[in-house]
């Protein structure tokens, strides 16, 4: 098989080749590198690449196999993780100046868990500075480049895992989500991006174990992929006090089964979000696609007003904790977005917080509500199509001038502060051929289905086979 025709291979595919024995793990991973030694210096996906570690796991894995020894779900198949995530020997920056050379001791979880699977780990995906917004780039390594159109973002702050997933440089990234980190660069480069329930994968380390809304998820281009990944890292670990019990569902075959009498909820805008014109258009048109495979599909918003202050209020004080050490020595070197977030925990008081804290569970209660009546709310993941890297957020959208990072996120922002399940799936193109991602959320603790009702999706639009031309 060609190196490129390995390097388009689902994880899914992969895996069961490996297991046969009509792939080797290191023919695949040397495929994967080439192509990252070929593709990356153009947009910039991997900041760093663990070559050598890789091909030594990759024959490690190729000998298991030789010997008979029983595979892991992942085995020998190659995966990336974000470069905020923990990988021990491997540089792991945070995209920050103050870590720049930071290489951590132990594995995170989700990368204990990946190799314990038999996943060949290839290196690190680049970040904005701690995740800080939804464009990717940093002091450190630069922009990273949208697959489709290079002088585009990327998206983020995962932006560095989903151009890698989009442009062929592995089957497989994790990447993490606060504001709609996955979702985001998922829309932006046309992948799936998965954003399960908070606690459902373990995070640690992580300096706020109980009260963070930020979650762990994979970048695939298929939706089976994305279930795949998903059952490797769920389960419960009592390092992350929020972890969720082991689910009776059989993650793996989520994707499985139809979706026929669901009861589906369709939003343009949430009620009060500006959406560009052509994208609303497409994702209005994929929406009535969740009909045609049964899906019972209503207009209707849920109810609430934009969360935009919120999410700030309760996020704010959590990223000024961590950095507090080290803002006197680095101020000049971090991230204006990161620093305007800072700046604003600063005039905040303990009692704003409690009043964050109060509204979020007002939210909750709205939606709860709301998913009383459906089983899925679909919406647009981003209100406009990939803009050109040099700015952190639009100037404007339908006609509404923007003037900070979190107004281009009405529809992520909302389920990350609710902590429900939630996916992006591509959804088609514009005229321009820039990806389009449509969002299915669920209920609370419902990954399964979420995962199963994009599956469906899939089965009617697939949208495996389109590339970009690199």
């Amino acid at each position: 098989m060609a190196h490129d025709d390995l390097c388009w291979m689902s994880a899914t595919e992969l895996a069961s080749a490996i297991r046969s024995k009509k792939i080797s793990p290191v023919e695949a991973t040397k495929a994967v590198l080439a192509r990252i030694e070929s593709v990356n210096p153009r947009i910039n996906a991997f900041c760093t690449v663990a070559g050598d570690r890789a091909l030594a796991e990759a024959q490690m894995a190729e000998s298991a196999v030789t010997k008979g020894d029983s595979p892991g779900a992942l085995h020998g198949v190659p995966i990336s993780f974000k470069d905020l995530t923990a990988t021990a020997g491997i540089r792991t920056t945070w995209g920050s100046k103050i870590f720049e050379h930071h290489v951590p001791g132990a594995d995170a979880i989700v990368v204990e868990r990946a190799r314990r699977a038999g996943a060949i780990v290839l290196g690190k995906t680049n970040t904005p500075e701690f995740g800080c917004k939804g464009v990717t780039d940093n002091l450190i390594f630069g922009h990273t480049r949208n697959p489709w159109d290079l002088d585009r973002i990327a998206g983020g702050s995962s932006g560095g895992a989903a151009a890698a997933v989009a442009a062929g440089l592995g089957p497989l990234a994790e990447g993490s989500d606060l504001a709609g980190s996955i979702r985001i660069p998922a829309s932006i480069c046309g992948v799936v991006g998965f954003k399960p329930s908070v606690g459902r994968i373990p995070r640690y380390p992580a300096p706020n174990g109980f009260t963070s809304f930020s979650c762990l998820g994979p970048l695939t281009r298929t939706v089976r992929d994305a279930a795949l990944a998903f059952s490797v890292w769920a389960g419960p670990d009592d390092r992350d006090p929020q972890s969720l019990p082991a689910a009776a569902e059989d993650f793996a075959r989520a994707a499985d089964g139809d979706i026929r009498g669901l009861r589906a909820a369709w939003s343009s805008d949430l009620g009060f979000a500006p959406v560009d014109a052509e994208v609303r258009r497409i994702t209005e048109a994929a929406a009535k696609a969740l009909a045609s495979v049964g899906a019972r599909l209503d207009e209707a918003h849920p109810g609430f007003p934009d969360p935009e202050g919120l999410f700030l209020d309760l996020t704010a004080p959590v990223r000024a904790a961590t950095m507090a050490p080290y803002l006197a020595k680095w101020r000049d070197q971090i991230d204006p977005a990161l620093l305007s977030r800072l700046d604003h925990a600063e005039r905040m008081t303990a009692v704003d917080l409690e009043r964050a804290a109060q509204a979020r569970t007002a939210l909750w209660h709205t939606v709860r509500q709301f998913f009383e009546q459906y089983d899925l709310l679909v919406t647009p993941t981003l209100p406009t199509a990939a803009f050109p890297i040099g700015r952190a957020f639009p100037a404007e959208i339908d006609g509404k001038k923007l003037d900070n990072g979190l107004q281009w996120l009405p529809f992520t922002i909302p389920f990350a502060i609710t902590a429900q399940p939630a996916i992006s799936v591509p959804c088609g193109f514009t005229a321009g051929g820039l990806p389009v991602g449509l969002q299915m959320i669920g209920r609370r603790h419902a990954d399964a289905m979420v995962l199963r009702a994009a599956a469906a999706f899939e089965a009617a639009r697939p949208w495996a086979g389109r590339r970009p031309q690199l």
